[in-house]
């Protein structure tokens, strides 16, 4: 932390998304320890719980006090968190860390490019979808993807539009964390059902449950109280860059701690798509003058999806 008091501001906000997307791809490494044990349904239920319930004593959010249309936002956003972690847990179990990060990426990257209609960002989604043609010749030519890994995190990367939409849309009904609190909450009943039959090793075996908490703090509470000290010091567009970075580090992290060691053709896919990402966000002339993205908008804890 005195390293961080040091520097100026955007530049300890630099590290705090970096330590966001090292501790994200650290919480699902830690995550995959469990899966065949108890499967990742019940590890992403146990994990939303666990940071929401941290997260509601903490905060103790005034629910009495919330109306009907503030209960359908968190309601929307806990299904939200729900499908778009479950699903990302699932595809992990199934297909490489840094691949199923690569594939989910590009919910958000084509609904940026939606949004933007212009040349520019449709040349980034092809870039996009070139980087995902050389993750199927890789597939062809060395180990083959599991289908169903990858279609559950393509549908992660849909989730993630609707985390990003229902988020926003908390920013502005719910002051402060209070919503997001609850949100995993209903996220992990949501999820419970999937995983219910797994759970009991988890109260039988106290090493799973430290690995449990280990995931829902690693996964959710440190990248969540990371990013919202950086929203508040970084323009959005410089924000929005940096998380571009997240595909490279889950392949690092499943590198050093899974023994999955991307190939070249990965490693080329990947960048592809962070390249895809960077160019459609890239705005040279609004990043000096854009606000910082918390002053606009509190949609963006959503690094907190994997």
């Amino acid at each position: 932390m005195a390293i961080i008091k040091g520097m100026n501001k955007q530049s300890a906000a630099v590290l705090m998304v970096m330590g966001s997307a090292l501790s994200l791809q650290f919480g699902a490494a830690i995550g995959t320890q469990l899966f065949p044990l108890i499967g990742p349904w019940a590890v992403t239920s146990l994990r939303l719980f666990i940071a929401g319930l941290i997260m509601c004593l903490v905060i103790r959010p005034r629910l009495r006090s919330w109306t009907k249309k503030q209960w359908i936002a968190v309601l929307l956003l806990g299904l939200s968190l729900g499908g778009m972690n479950s699903l990302f847990y699932a595809s992990i179990e199934l297909i490489p860390l840094g691949t199923a990060v690569t594939i989910e990426f590009l919910g958000p990257l084509i609904f940026s490019a939606v949004l933007a209609r212009t040349l520019k960002n449709g040349l980034c989604v092809a870039l996009a979808f070139l980087g995902m043609a050389l993750l199927g010749i890789d597939s062809l030519s060395g180990e083959t993807l599991d289908p169903l890994g990858v279609i559950f995190a393509a549908v992660a990367g849909i989730f993630w539009v609707c985390y990003i939409l229902a988020s926003k849309k908390i920013g502005q009904l719910i002051p402060g964390t209070s919503g997001l609190a609850v949100a995993l909450i209903i996220g992990a009943v949501a999820v419970f059902p999937l995983g219910a039959t797994h759970m009991g090793p988890i109260f039988q075996t106290p090493t799973l449950l430290i690995l449990a908490l280990g995931t829902a703090l690693l996964g959710s509470l440190i990248p969540y109280s990371l990013e919202l000290s950086a929203l508040r010091r970084l323009p959005a567009p410089i924000f929005s860059i940096l998380l571009s970075l997240e595909p490279a580090f889950a392949a690092a992290v499943g590198w050093i701690l899974l023994d999955q060691t991307p190939t070249a053709l990965k490693w080329a896919a990947i960048i592809l798509v962070i390249a895809a990402s960077i160019g459609v966000t890239w705005e040279p002339k609004k990043m000096l003058v854009d606000a910082p993205l918390h002053l606009k908008t509190q949609s963006k804890e959503a690094s907190t999806h994997t």
